[in-house]
């Protein structure tokens, strides 16, 4: 299954990247869905779960400004439009799973990711994959901290003994 997922990103990641750059070029014809299908059917036979692919890229597709508004703080050295294009993908692909799809651990999240920038990545990539994705998940976590409720303090042990009486 595990292995099947990283197939499975790895096709996302064809399919987006694809996405990115025939956008970026004024590709009228680009068609999502068809370019999505193909890039499936090349692995047909090793994919179990095709319907995580197919969220995976609509949900990037659907949530890439929302995606973006979240990376651009954490990376403010860098404009998005400027990172690579395969790193920009890798990091949607991250940052939509983090945020998204709460059945993946986010250690998982980000060890995929920087996977993927690894293999398909330039020499840094994958450092700066881990140091964005490490950030989204602390301020993630710091996050559900400061909303859990604060237990409630003990009154002094003056009124506590006023209120047994």
């Amino acid at each position: 299954m595990a292995s099947n997922r990283h197939l499975g990103r790895i096709i996302a990641l064809q399919t987006l990247y694809e996405q990115d750059f025939r956008q970026s070029a004024n590709d009228q014809s680009f068609d999502l869905d068809a370019v999505l299908a193909r890039n499936i059917s090349r692995y047909h036979s090793m994919i179990d779960d095709k319907s995580f692919i197919e969220r995976l890229v609509h949900g990037v597709t659907k949530n890439e400004k929302k995606l973006d508004k979240v990376l651009q703080p954490v990376a403010p050295e860098w404009p998005v439009d400027q990172i690579a294009r395969m790193d920009r993908a890798v990091l949607h692909i991250g940052l939509y799973e983090l945020i998204y799809q709460k059945d993946v651990p986010p250690k998982v999240v980000i060890n995929e990711a920087v996977e993927l920038a690894k293999a398909f990545g330039g020499d840094n990539s994958s450092k700066f994959i881990n140091g964005v994705l490490g950030t989204v998940l602390r301020q993630q976590e710091t996050a559900v901290v400061a909303e859990q409720p604060k237990p409630a303090k003990k009154a002094p042990a003056k009124l506590r003994k006023k209120a047994k009486s």
